[in-house]
C-alpha cells in the first residue's frame, strides 16, 4: 500500500448518502479491510445508510451523523453536533480517513472534520486543490472526461493508495434472525414452490418512480395469465401507494408494506427468484443478495443500475436524460412513463427463465461471528 496507509490499523470511512450509496460502497471498504492485517473499519454515515452499515460484513463499527451540507439533512442553526462529533473523532485516535462522494458532491466539509479530528492521513476525491485538508487525493474527473458506476468510482478511489480486493461484488451478512423470520412468513403465505416475485413500488426521489398503475398493470398480468404469486414491499411511508396497487392487481397478493426491518427485506429478497423494482436502495439491496433485479431505471444518473447481478434495466431513452434531479424537470417522466407494462412483464419472464433455481441454490450470507 502507498506509504502510511499500510501501518494505519483504525481506518474511518465516510459515506454520508443514503441506503443504496453505502451499499455501493461495501466493496471499497472491502478493499481497505483487506489490505493490511487486524484492520478495522469505521463508517461515518447518515441515520438512513447506518441500516445498511450495520449489514456490511466489512464494517465493524457504525458512527450516525446527519451532516448539515447533505441534501436530506434538517436545517440547524448552531453547530453543537459538529464540535461534539470532532471532540468524539479525536478521542478514537484514527489512523486514517477515506472520504466517499458522489462527483456533484465536495468532499472538503467531511475532510475540514476529519483535519481538525486530527487523523493524519486523509484520502477522497477532489476537483479543486484541498491543500492540506486531504493528504491523499484523486482529481476529479467526472462527469467531464466520463462517468463511471459508482461501485467502480469507490474501488477506484480505494486502489489510488493501494488496497484492493478480488471480490467486487455487493455483500451483506443477513443475520440468522431475520432469515428464520422470513422463512416462517413466506410458509405462512403460503409461497410454495411455484413462481414468485417480490415488487417493491416505492423511490425516495419522484423522478425515480415508475407509475402507480403501471405496477398494478404489471402485477395484474404477471398473476393473472403467468399464475406468480405477488409479494409488495414497502416503507411505512408507501404503505397507501402499495395500498391501492394492490387492490388495482385484481388478483391475491401479498403486501408486507412497513412490516420488514432492513435485515428481513435483505432475507426475503435472498430467497426470492427476482426482484421488479425502481432504481432504489431495493435493488443494490438485492445485487448484494445475488437476487435477479428487472430495473425500472430512470435516467437521472448512468451510475447507479444493479452491480454484478442478472438483470434487465428497462428505460425509454430522452434527450434530458442523465439530470440528476429529484423531480423531472421536464414534467413528462417519459424516461419511465414510456416503458410499457407489457415490456416489464416479458423482462420478468425472461430473466426468471434464465435463472430459474438460482434462489433455491445460492449460498445465504450469514452474520460474521461477533459482527
Amino acid at each position: 500500500m502507498t506509504e502510511g496507509w499500510s501501518a494505519a490499523r483504525e481506518v474511518l470511512c465516510v459515506r454520508l448518502d443514503q441506503l443504496g450509496d453505502v451499499l455501493m460502497t461495501g466493496p471499497a471498504m472491502r478493499a481497505l479491510k483487506e489490505s493490511a492485517a487486524a484492520r478495522r473499519i469505521t463508517l461515518l454515515t447518515s441515520p438512513s445508510g447506518a441500516e445498511a452499515g450495520r449489514l456490511l460484513p466489512e464494517v465493524d463499527e457504525v458512527l450516525v451523523y446527519e451532516a448539515p451540507w447533505m441534501k436530506a439533512s434538517l436545517p440547524r442553526e448552531r453547530s453543537a453536533k459538529e464540535t461534539a462529533l470532532i471532540r468524539s473523532l479525536r478521542a478514537r485516535r484514527f489512523d486514517a480517513a477515506a472520504i466517499f462522494t458522489v462527483y456533484s458532491q465536495s468532499p472538503l466539509p467531511a475532510s475540514l472534520l476529519c483535519y481538525l479530528a486530527e487523523i493524519p492521513l486523509r484520502l477522497a476525491h477532489c476537483r479543486e486543490n484541498p491543500y492540506h485538508l486531504l493528504t491523499h487525493w484523486v482529481k476529479e474527473t467526472e462527469p467531464e472526461l466520463g462517468v463511471r458506476h459508482e461501485v467502480q468510482r469507490q474501488l477506484d478511489l480505494a486502489a489510488s493508495v493501494g488496497a484492493e480486493t478480488a471480490e467486487r461484488r455487493l455483500s451483506v451478512s443477513v443475520p440468522e434472525e431475520c432469515v428464520h423470520s422470513i422463512d416462517g412468513l413466506l410458509s405462512d403465505l403460503t409461497i410454495g414452490d411455484g413462481p414468485w416475485v417480490v415488487v417493491h413500488p416505492g423511490a425516495t426521489a419522484e423522478s425515480r418512480r415508475y407509475p402507480a398503475e403501471g405496477f398494478a398493470a404489471l402485477c395484474r398480468s404477471l398473476a393473472r395469465e403467468s399464475g406468480w404469486r405477488i409479494v409488495l414491499t414497502g416503507t411505512e411511508p408507501e404503505r397507501e401507494l402499495i395500498g391501492w396497487i394492490q387492490s388495482s392487481i385484481g388478483a391475491p397478493c401479498h403486501s408486507l408494506a412497513g412490516e420488514l426491518s432492513l435485515g428481513e427485506f435483505a432475507a426475503l429478497l435472498s430467497r426470492a427468484p427476482l426482484l421488479i423494482s425502481n432504481n432504489t436502495g431495493a435493488v443494490h439491496l438485492a445485487a448484494a443478495v445475488g437476487t435477479p433485479v428487472v430495473d425500472l431505471y430512470a435516467l437521472t444518473n448512468p451510475q447507479h443500475h444493479p452491480w454484478m447481478v442478472p438483470q434487465r434495466v428497462l428505460f425509454h431513452d430522452v434527450p434530458c436524460k442523465f439530470c440528476h434531479k429529484s423531480l423531472c424537470p421536464e414534467g413528462h417522466h417519459h424516461c419511465l412513463r414510456l416503458v410499457t407494462p407489457e415490456q416489464v412483464v416479458r423482462a420478468a419472464r425472461e430473466l426468471m427463465g434464465e435463472t430459474a433455481g438460482t434462489a433455491a441454490t445460492k449460498e445465504l450470507p450469514l452474520v460474521y461471528p461477533g459482527h
